[in-house]
């Protein structure tokens, strides 16, 4: 005996939200959306033509589809036939794939994923799911879509127009030197310019034609042989000043696509050729990609911005006035790792923005190291003497101030040091310990004092408890998230060219990544151990596994693999103790 099947016959309900599960995750993307304030969509109004898809239905069905890991235009089109929960929010729309990729990396877009990211972190703060009181950031490089052999590299870009330069006007001088043509006027001596270049290619045109006529105009074979050779230097150079046209109009567009960068790729202009991280093999895998920066709180992503240079360094105050231009006011604490630390951004984030950057610095490990400390050539364990302002080295010789330097980096940036000489370190038996200077120099110390500042600074601030315990959470709040972003979402690589473009699909994918984790803690609750935190580490592995279990539940994974995941880390205890603590 079977249940009644008949393909012929009406089934109902037809109401496809009775199909979809009480906590399934299109009821998030669609809630997200329908906080975005109407206002947002009047940039896609247009008042001719045939009327187009609702923004919020388009905004609605891309979000799910990358919840979904799907990035295709044409899988997403294809999801609007098969999937429930694509149907359903989409109403019974279906745009076609080029619909999707077009809306998707509408400049109009970006306004409403700021929108919903807002709003997003507004409802989290109403579920007192975030504190408000540290933000956490961090970057990650994402490769391009661009082919890895395409690069193009700034030295090389300039020694070949260093050499166009050199050539031209030596060809230039020959041309004078021959009285080949006449000369020309000339903006600069240093250089010929492409109006220039482009100058001298058309007299040598009026050379060659010249030439051509008389040569036609001769009946003797021996004269016409004369003038072909005569013609045939003219020929030579014109060709070359119009490949020097060419050429110089090329490595100008070239420069101005740098800007500031070393390198562009051909096929995405904006991408910048970068360190990935090492491959199975351990090499190191250079890349077209993009710098991520990241703020999240509770391993949510609150904001983003997209920068072609590779250094976190420069991003950072850049990154900070994005996020409160766009985002949200900062809140106390400014969490982030050693690749930030650096004068100008502990000036901005202390005295422009008055907050408390908890930020350490590339030496901050190892200056707490005992063999650091003990080491009696580092001048920061030299004797000073506050009274004459000299510090005592090893030998016991004086290190005198002797006059202030200033340095300016390229990005325009100005720091001051104080140098100190060492009075004679000619004899001393420490010196091949102690300096590399050259024989006849004495060892100098560059004492930059607001940096010594800071770092003391940053060093009380790690030391106490409230802010030690909010500097501990960076490792399990920024993160997880970029590994959720490239593991569970399987977001490793953009699918889109142009950083205004990549900078909505990142949206899209961050978004995502906030959705599924959303919806995962909603569904289990018992598994939040953001408020077990200490600063001491003692509730380390316990926050491991919790952090683990919500990671598996967002990327949808069997319990049977976090077992051995658990066994491999020799973690099962902690396992077991955890599943009786919930």
């Amino acid at each position: 005996m079977f249940k009644h099947y008949n393909m012929n016959q009406v089934v109902l309900p037809l109401d496809l939200e009775i199909k979809i599960e009480e906590n399934d995750i299109a009821y998030a993307v669609n809630d997200v959306v329908e906080t975005i304030p109407d206002d947002a969509f009047t940039g896609f109004r247009r008042e001719t033509g045939c009327p187009a898809y609702h923004p919020r239905m388009m905004m609605k069905i891309i979000l799910c589809a990358y919840t979904q890991s799907v990035f295709s235009g044409r899988k997403i089109e294809g999801l609007l036939h098969d999937s429930v929960r694509m149907m359903w929010l989409a109403q019974g729309y279906e745009p076609t794939y080029r619909t999707i990729n077009r809306f998707r990396v509408h400049p109009e877009v970006k306004e409403l994923l700021r929108q919903c990211f807002v709003q997003f972190r507004c409802q989290l703060v109403q579920e007192k799911q975030i504190d408000e009181e540290a933000i956490f950031i961090d970057g990650t490089k994402i490769e391009a879509n661009a082919n890895k052999y395409t690069f193009v590299w700034r030295k090389a870009i300039e020694k070949h127009s260093a050499k166009l330069v050199e050539k031209s006007n030596q060809m230039y001088d020959e041309l004078l030197e021959n009285e080949i043509i006449p000369e020309i006027e000339r903006e600069s001596e240093d250089e010929l310019s492409t109006d220039e270049l482009r100058q001298i290619a058309e007299k040598l045109d009026e050379k060659v034609e010249a030439y051509d006529k008389e040569i036609e105009a001769r009946e003797k074979g021996s004269e016409r042989k004369q003038l072909r050779s005569e013609r045939k230097a003219p020929k030579q150079y014109r060709k070359r000043f119009r490949d020097f046209v060419v050429r110089k109009q090329k490595y100008k567009q070239d420069m101005k696509i740098f800007g500031e960068r070393n390198s562009y790729s051909k096929t995405d202009h904006d991408a910048t050729f970068m360190r990935m991280k090492d491959d199975h093999m351990r090499n190191g895998q250079l890349k077209a990609g993009y710098n991520v920066q990241l703020a999240t709180e509770g391993q949510y992503a609150l904001a983003y911005d997209v920068f072609p240079n590779p250094t976190d360094t420069r991003t950072f105050v850049p990154f900070l006035d994005h996020i409160e231009e766009g985002y949200f006011e900062l809140p106390k604490y400014i969490v982030a790792d050693a690749g930030y630390g650096s004068e100008q951004n502990y000036e901005d984030v202390l005295e422009n923005r008055e907050r408390t950057p908890l930020i350490t610095y590339n030496q901050y490990r190892k200056e707490k190291k005992k063999k650091y400390r003990n080491n009696p050539f580092h001048s920061a364990n030299w004797e000073y003497n506050t009274e004459n302002d000299y510090f005592i080295c090893p030998n016991d010789q004086k290190v005198t101030f002797r006059y202030l330097s200033q340095r300016t980096d390229r990005y325009g940036y100005t720091r001051t040091f104080r140098v100190y000489e060492c009075e004679d370190c000619s004899g001393c038996p420490l010196r091949s310990q102690c300096t590399k200077a050259k024989e006849g120099n004495n060892r100098k110390i560059y004492y930059n004092a607001k940096w010594e500042s800071q770092k003391a600074y940053t060093r009380q601030q790690l030391s106490e408890e409230e802010t030690g315990e909010v500097y501990g959470r960076r490792k399990i709040d920024v993160e997880p998230v970029f590994g959720f972003l490239k593991a569970n979402l399987r977001f490793p690589r953009f699918s889109v060219r142009g950083q205004e473009k990549v900078k909505n699909e990142l949206g899209f994918a961050f978004m995502a990544v906030n959705l599924r984790k959303y919806t995962a803690k909603k569904t289990n609750p018992t598994l939040d151990n953001n408020n077990h935190l200490n600063q001491k580490g003692s509730n380390h592995q316990k926050l491991m596994i919790g952090t683990l279990f919500k990671s598996f539940l967002a990327s949808y994974v069997p319990a049977s693999f976090l077992y051995d995941i658990l066994i491999i880390l020799g973690l099962y205890h902690c396992y077991v103790f955890l599943c009786h603590d919930l």
